[in-house]
């Protein structure tokens, strides 16, 4: 073993430190090379709660240029001896800071919660779950992601080496942040990348409390930093020349500016995980009961902020009285537990922030003149950023309710007549992110998969995500994946090395 491979396996079987941060004390500095490091920007972040609109902070540090480019100079400097260290110290350095994270899962959502409002149970448990295993995941693929080789009859043996990209990049979204922290940090450690973090700057706190674990689990210098900043942060990473790879997930505006900076830059790696308006198709041999559970979680779902809701519900003509009766019980009963995102007994909290709430109440109230309000459609209590379920039908197809994205919990619910008007209708968006089809005739659900533009479709299920398979969508839901052996790709340069046996 190296002697960097000697002094990283020390440092990963160490003594274990304390986790300073709470809610009464929140990491508001950069950390990079290793380090909580004061902003060369004026400028601060403010941030607030979406319960009651109190302040939550107002001096947490925006990364700038002079930010950026030293921790990008920290993780050049990192990266010919992360890239060396022997495959088991990395693999045991990324089970470490999981176990550290499952350790402090409690106090990262809470951290979380106090600028989002996910409560705990319905969604914080599942986030920490999902960063924590994406990274088991991912520290198991790390001696298990083999090359490639072809045959020699021509004289030359051909091998291909999956070779790490150097510096990179993750700008999360607010919705998710520290699952998608687990997404793309994980796959872009385990192939030898060192990596950039640039939470929200919504939601910024769980990720500035991972230095501390960063260092804990024995991280070099350098290899995984945190820069909490807005869209000038974001913006100076995906034109910066010497990052290889942004990884991002958020709109669709953002992402197309992302991958026109990146363009104009270095042309550097993108994979983008963008917007989705997402069907759901009831035929009418479906088990009503299933389907309309799958639909309201899949609408509800941290209170409708996801990017794979099932905002788009179509129901066969010959159960839809029978949908539209449970569909609309269901909403009414799951609007009961909207509530303080503290207590142990809310289900579905506030929308993120005051811009989120105008946006989202907005069509709402827009929408009740586009279609027939079914259910839901007005605010919860008079403070802070709480909103009923909501349920639109009769809604036409050029409706604004029926292409946009509204990031909240608000669906449109119409019927159709046949499987071919409901594939057109289906495909009737510049999105493709997911799709469901619930049916009991298994030739007519995977003949519907295959015809929905989607990247991916649920049968008898929707709006999910899976470690073990690709994630990501098609048309202006995104390019490239993440998730599985994809996420290895995407982070990795295949190099062809071409032998002469001849010589």
């Amino acid at each position: 073993m190296s002697h960097l491979g000697a002094s990283l396996k020390e440092a990963v079987v160490g003594s274990a430190s304390s986790f300073p941060w709470n809610k009464s004390n929140l990491p508001k500095q950069l950390f990079i090379n290793n380090e909580y490091v004061d902003s060369k920007n004026d400028k601060k972040l403010e941030l607030y709660s979406p319960k009651d609109g109190s302040e939550v902070a107002k001096d947490v540090a925006l990364a700038g240029e002079h930010d950026v480019d030293a921790a990008v100079a920290a993780a050049q400097a990192a990266f010919p001896g992360w890239k060396k260290t022997p495959p088991t110290v990395k693999r045991d350095l990324l089970l470490k800071f999981a176990n550290l994270l499952e350790a402090h899962g409690k106090t990262l959502a809470e951290l979380t919660r106090l600028t989002l409002g996910a409560p705990f149970g319905s969604f914080g448990s599942f986030e920490i779950n999902m960063a924590v295993e994406s990274f088991r995941y991912f520290a198991g693929w790390i001696d298990k992601f083999a090359g490639e080789s072809y045959p020699q009859d021509d004289g030359f043996m051909k091998i291909v080496r999956n070779e790490p990209l150097g510096v990179t990049a993750g700008i999360i979204p607010w919705n998710g942040p520290l699952g998608n922290v687990g997404m793309k940090a994980g796959p872009a450690l385990a192939t030898g990348n060192c990596f950039i973090l640039k939470p929200s700057e919504k939601t910024p706190f769980a990720a500035l409390s991972l230095g501390t674990l960063i260092k804990e689990a024995g991280f070099p210098p350098g290899v995984f930093q945190v820069l909490s900043g807005d869209g000038t942060t974001g913006a100076l990473l995906a034109s910066h020349m010497s990052i290889r790879k942004v990884s991002f997930t958020g709109s669709t505006t953002t992402g197309r500016k992302i991958q026109e900076m990146a363009a104009k830059s270095n042309l550097k790696r993108v994979t983008l995980e963008l917007g989705g308006k997402s069907p759901a198709v009831v035929f009418d041999d479906a088990n009503l009961e299933n389907a309309i559970t799958w639909c309201v979680n899949a609408i509800c779902a941290n209170t409708g902020q996801v990017c794979f809701a099932a905002s788009r519900v179509y129901v066969q003509e010959g159960i839809y009285d029978k949908f539209v009766q449970g569909y609309k019980k269901a909403m009414e009963e799951r609007a009961k537990t909207v509530g303080d995102p503290d207590e142990d007994s809310t289900v579905m909290g506030p929308l993120v922030d005051k811009l989120q709430f105008e946006r989202v109440t907005g069509f709402m109230d827009r929408g009740k003149s586009q279609g027939t309000l079914l259910t839901g459609g007005g605010r919860v209590g008079s403070t802070g950023f709480f909103v009923e379920p909501t349920v639109f039908t009769n809604v036409p197809a050029d409706a604004e309710i029926s292409r946009n994205e509204i990031f909240g919990p608000v669906s449109v619910l119409n019927s159709f007549k046949t499987e071919e008007e409901i594939v057109a209708r289906a495909n009737d968006t510049n999105f493709g992110l997911m799709a469901g089809v619930f049916t009991q005739d298994i030739n007519k659900a995977m003949r519907v998969a295959s015809d929905i533009d989607s990247g991916m479709v649920g049968i008898n299920c929707v709006s999910l995500c899976f470690l073990t398979a690709p994630f990501g969508g098609s048309k202006e839901s995104g390019t490239g994946r993440e998730n599985a052996i994809n996420a290895l790709r995407m982070f990795t340069e295949p190099k062809t090395v071409m032998i002469n046996l001849t010589y």
